[in-house]
C-alpha cells in the first residue's frame, strides 16, 4: 500500500502540511511513519479522507460558484476499482473533484490500479462546458 510523507498527503487534499498535521492531532485523519519515521498517511486512508472532505466541501445546496473552469489533468487519488470480468471501473479523488473512468479489465489489471494509489485522471473531451451562475 502507498504510504505518503504529510507534505504529499497535504498537497493532493490542497491543504497545508500545518492543516493536516492540525487535523492528525485533532483525530480527524489517522497517520503512520513512514521507512524513516517520519509521519505520513496510508494512501486507502487518504483516498477515503479525500471523499469524505469533498462531500463536506460545501459544494451542494446553498453554495454559490461565481466562475467555474478546469484544466485536463488532475492528480488524485483512487479511490474505488471495480473489476468485472470485461471492464473496470476507476473513481480518482482529485481534490473537491471525482473522477470515473471506464477501461478494460486487462488495463486496469497491467497497470494495477488500487485504492489509494496515487493517479493522473486526464480529460479530453471534444466538448467543454463553461459556467458562471447568475449572482443573486
Amino acid at each position: 500500500m502507498p504510504i505518503f510523507r504529510i507534505k504529499e498527503a497535504a498537497n493532493l487534499l490542497g491543504v497545508s502540511a500545518d492543516t493536516l498535521r492540525r487535523w492528525a492531532d485533532g483525530g480527524r485523519i489517522e497517520t503512520t511513519t513512514d521507512a524513516s519515521g517520519r509521519l505520513a498517511v496510508d494512501g486507502l486512508t487518504l483516498a477515503r479522507f479525500a471523499q469524505d472532505l469533498a462531500a463536506t466541501a460545501g459544494h451542494g445546496e446553498g453554495a454559490t460558484v461565481v466562475a467555474h473552469s478546469v484544466r485536463t489533468r488532475f492528480s488524485g487519488l483512487i479511490s474505488r476499482v471495480t473489476r468485472d470480468t470485461v471492464m473496470a471501473q476507476v473513481e480518482i479523488q482529485a481534490g473537491p473533484h471525482r473522477f470515473v473512468s471506464l477501461l478494460s479489465r486487462e488495463a486496469a489489471d497491467e497497470l494495477g490500479l488500487e485504492p489509494g494509489m496515487l493517479a493522473v485522471a486526464a480529460v479530453k473531451a471534444t466538448n467543454v462546458s463553461v459556467e458562471i451562475p447568475r449572482i443573486s
